[in-house]
């Protein structure tokens, strides 16, 4: 079963939902908010991917910014980067949808077409 993780608030979400709907992928939800990633889950996340754990950064978001992270994630290791990622759910990109051999970090609807495939 697909795990699709995301905040329900976020309209970028809102048209990956609605994508995985209109295209009838199943689904589980899972609130990012409410219940975030762990560390491992991560770690297994990016290598699922094949980009680089950057690529898991919600460089758009409030916190992300208050952290001043932009500057700070070039001097951090691979494991300081997860360890903070797996604090606060607002961190992360979202959405995230989870396969059984791939992982999607934020919504790009002609990425996410293989699925279809």
């Amino acid at each position: 079963m697909n795990t699709f993780i995301c905040y329900p608030k976020c309209s970028t979400c809102k048209k990956a939902e609605k994508f995985l709907q209109d295209n009838n992928i199943e689904y589980k939800l899972r609130d990012i908010k409410l219940d975030n990633p762990t560390k491992e889950e991560l770690d297994y996340f990016v290598k699922l991917s094949g980009k680089d754990v950057k690529a898991f950064f919600n460089t758009s978001g409030l916190v992300y910014k208050e952290l001043g992270l932009k500057d700070k994630l070039t001097s951090m290791s691979y494991d300081e980067k997860l360890d903070i990622l797996s604090t606060n759910g607002m961190l992360v990109k979202r959405p995230i949808l989870v396969t059984n051999d791939k992982a999607y970090v934020g919504f790009k609807e002609k990425e996410w077409t293989e699925l279809i495939k």
